[in-house]
């Protein structure tokens, strides 16, 4: 699986950019563990059999809050979230919902380990991964759908297995498999390549500069709430 590092960072990417004026602190906060909610599958594989990448990678959960989102927010006469947190709290929990599909669920489908992403009415991990080109021979060619192709999964994308015939090994469950490995080597990998490295800095700076603006305009908006006192 993807480590939960660049979720994170991936996921105070998206708060950057789409909290707008609801950004701060605690709004931040929601939005990174909601883009590291679904690694927290792996911690259930060592009870439920294969739930790594599948239980919380799943499209149900987040189809299910955004149904939900959306008939509170948008189609229901009163809003129950928007009652309680105001429209920050709307904002937030609709970004919330994108971090966890695109920073929890997105980098494990997309080139990782692979997303069960029907469990558990269809068991298959699901990943996207491979090329798009122009060769002046063969014309455009992409190996991301494999049309045709043999195999557990029902999506046009290649399937390496389901949950009994492929175990993603993590730092909690290293085998992939229920139990709990006392003397098994464990390695917490906060980044396995250069691009995720890129990504890790590219967030923590974006956060960095948004904290740090977001703090100069409070101190700016107290200034002049004190100059109107005076």
């Amino acid at each position: 699986m993807a480590p939960t590092l660049v979720a994170a960072a991936i996921g105070a990417i998206l708060a950057v950019a789409l909290l707008g004026a609801a950004f701060d602190r605690r709004a931040v906060a929601v939005v990174v563990a909601a883009a590291v909610f679904p690694d927290l599958d792996a911690a259930a594989s060592l009870v439920v059999p294969g739930a790594t990448n599948a239980l919380f990678h799943a499209v149900w959960l987040p189809l299910v809050a955004g149904v939900a989102l959306y008939w509170d927010t948008a189609a229901a006469t009163d809003s129950r979230l928007r009652a309680r947190f105001g429209w920050r709290g709307v904002r937030v929990a609709w970004v919330a919902l994108a971090a966890a599909l695109v920073a929890g669920i997105g980098p494990d489908l997309f080139g990782g380990a692979g997303a069960n992403l029907l469990y558990p009415f269809h068991d298959a991990y699901y990943r996207i991964d491979g090329r798009l080109l122009f060769s002046t021979r063969e014309g455009v060619v992409q190996t991301f759908v494999a049309l045709g192709a043999e195999g557990p999964g029902l999506l046009p994308f290649p399937s390496p297995g389901t949950t009994a015939s492929y175990p993603i090994p993590t730092w909690v469950n290293p085998d992939g498999r229920p139990g709990l490995s006392i003397g098994a080597d464990r390695e917490l990998v906060l980044v396995r390549s250069g691009w995720q490295l890129v990504v890790v800095a590219a967030g923590t700076a974006l956060l960095a500069v948004r904290v740090a603006q977001a703090r100069r305009s409070g101190e700016s908006d107290a200034d002049r709430d004190r100059r109107e006192v005076a």
